[in-house]
């Protein structure tokens, strides 16, 4: 192998962008980074508005579906995955949510030994460059963060609506308080998508040591004896190798990473055989555990002419074009998610589970759909779904995509929370705040009342909100497949660092989350870590046990933290509060 670097990092996604920059800060490594996809540079990656175009290319997106999906009456689901420089932050929403603290909380109670809130806090700290700043929040770091500018009534209608609703009211979800409603934030700045390659990898490459190889898709990692030694991958159809000094690590995202350890011999030993691969270590739990966010649109009439929707026609698009193109301001700057929020489908589930994006348009997100007229949306789903799926290898061949199943639905709570969904929604809707602007439903429709009907309409219309995530999960039990410090299990010199280390997904979008879990990791890796912060609350409303919502989210766990892992564990088994505290829907 005569290529030879300290550090080979599989990918060039969220977590690899943020792991070459923070270990190419030593300018005496070097570092090679080995991404399958090719440049982000495209005026509709670096709009924001522009987000559903890249999405739909094959420049940029994997183009994978889902195998059909039982729960789904066998449907195939499209699974987005970002190709090129960035991975999915080149192609994503841009929503910027860090989650609910307790979600760290309950990583590590699941066996994710280091990553509690007050550990995680620092590292979002030192990468949020959040505008005009924040209690707990960064203000010098590689990611820009900013509100939409909300000149549209609409957003500030939806908030006030959920406090009719007897929500809480959050003067911003990414700061003390997650749950409730409120503006939500993006990484965008000056006009331009923050992606993990701008914010990240190119200043990394301008140092001189990160040396960045485009179109090489890793085909597996090499090892001398249990050691990982190097890389071999495909360069333009060639194989070629590489060696690592120091470490490989494995940041190809929750679908590629399995693939890339499955073919590199590490998995569940039975599937290796099957295939040809010569198995180095059995690891039943690579590729297992794979969970994702789903959505539905909520979507209403509206009887005033306020909403985006002239904004779609070939005209309007040109118009933000241009203006975006001159200045990078106007309705091009933003990903047109402005407000949203985070509440508890149910009695005695201890913090969110369920997430809203509202939308002043009545169309799809991968803009292949719009409703015929002026309308408004939520798009509403799930976050902790205990239903789990798996990838798989189709073949040993590097070029083949995996085999991608979530097993979606088929977990019973899955349709509790996924009805409360839909019925809390309309509740929201239903407030004297929309009064002004509220025409009919639009989907579900009046008629969808009962849970057969709401049932139906979801098997038909539910979506992946693109946050896939668990299929190399750390912890200490024997169904992890690395330590929580990234180490694969029972070799040497290998590491996974993305997405697919989640033992739960987050209460909210995951680009965040996956880019601090890089942060930290990085730490980890050069043998240091940020000390805890002070003032890291979990916040909680004192009454979650017995009611849905509440305007006082007041409770602080932090100094009752075994109480508090007792009853994360005991939502995460899905066992809540006796049924007379439940609420009825």
């Amino acid at each position: 192998m005569a290529e030879r670097y300290d550090y080979i990092i599989a990918g060039a996604g969220s977590a690899g962008c943020v792991l070459a920059n923070r270990l190419g800060e030593d300018p005496s490594l070097r570092i090679l980074v080995l991404e399958a996809g090719g440049s982000d540079r495209a005026v509709i990656v670096d709009m924001p508005a522009a987000l559903s175009i890249p999405m739909n290319t094959r420049r940029f997106n994997w183009g994978m579906r889902t195998e059909p999906e039982p729960g789904l009456d066998g449907r195939e689901v499209n699974l987005p995955r970002g190709k090129g420089l960035g991975g999915s932050s080149s192609i994503n929403g841009m929503c910027w949510v860090r989650g609910n603290p307790m979600d760290y909380e309950l990583w590590e109670a699941l066996g994710a030994d280091g990553w509690r809130w007050s550990n995680v806090l620092p590292y979002f700290q030192r990468l949020e460059n959040v505008e005009g700043g924040g209690p707990l929040r960064g203000t010098s770091g590689p990611v820009h963060v900013n509100r939409g500018l909300q000149k549209n009534p609409l957003y500030q209608v939806f908030v006030e609506a959920g406090v009719q609703a007897g929500y809480a009211r959050s003067a911003n979800m990414n700061e003390r308080q997650h749950e409730g409603f409120g503006p939500m934030e993006m990484n965008i700045g000056g006009g331009l998508r923050m992606s993990a390659a701008r914010a990240y990898l190119r200043p990394a490459m301008a140092r001189g040591n990160v040396h960045v190889v485009t179109g090489a898709t890793v085909d597996r990692v090499l090892f001398d004896v249990r050691r990982a030694a190097g890389v071999a991958y495909l360069d333009n159809g060639q194989m070629r190798q590489a060696a690592a000094t120091r470490e490989v690590i494995v940041s190809a995202g929750s679908i590629m990473s399995p693939a890339i350890l499955k073919r590199s011999g590490i998995g569940p030993a039975a599937e290796l055989k099957a295939l040809g691969i010569d198995v180095v270590h059995d690891l039943a739990g690579v590729g297992e555990n794979l969970m994702d966010h789903l959505e539905l649109y909520i979507q209403m009439e509206c009887t005033k002419p306020v909403t985006l929707f002239p904004a779609q026609s070939l005209w309007g698009k040109a118009k933000i074009g241009m203006e975006w193109l001159a200045t990078r301001n106007g309705l091009g700057a933003t990903n047109h998610f402005e407000s949203g929020g985070h509440i508890r489908s149910r009695a005695g589930i201890v913090y969110p589970d369920i997430q809203f994006h509202f939308l002043p348009l009545a169309i799809s997100y991968d803009g292949l759909s719009l409703a015929p007229g002026h309308g408004f949306q939520v798009h509403v789903g799930t976050k902790r779904s205990k239903s789990r799926g798996f990838v798989r290898l189709r073949d040993a061949r590097p070029e083949s995509l995996p085999r991608v199943r979530f097993n979606y639905m088929s977990h019973p709570d899955d349709w509790l929370e996924f009805r409360a969904c839909m019925r809390l929604t309309r509740e929201i809707f239903s407030q004297p705040a929309f009064a002004p602007y509220r025409g009919k439903e639009l989907a579900p429709g009046a008629e969808a009342k009962d849970d057969a009907a709401l049932d139906a309409f979801l098997k038909r219309k539910v979506e992946s909100a693109y946050h896939p995530c668990g299929t190399c999960r750390m912890g200490t039990d024997g169904q992890a497949v690395t330590a929580p410090d990234g180490r694969v299990r029972g070799v040497e010199g290998l590491r996974v660092v993305d997405s697919s280390l989640m033992p739960q997904a987050t209460a909210g979008d995951l680009n965040a989350p996956t880019l601090v879990l890089a942060e930290r990791m990085a730490d980890l890796i050069r043998g240091r870590h940020l000390p805890d912060a002070e003032g890291a609350a979990l916040l909680a409303d004192p009454h979650w046990a017995t009611r849905q919502r509440g305007a006082a989210i007041s409770r602080d766990y932090s100094r009752d933290r075994a109480a508090l892992k007792a009853a994360l564990l005991a939502n995460a088994r899905g066992e809540r509060a006796p049924d007379e505290c439940l609420v009825t829907f």
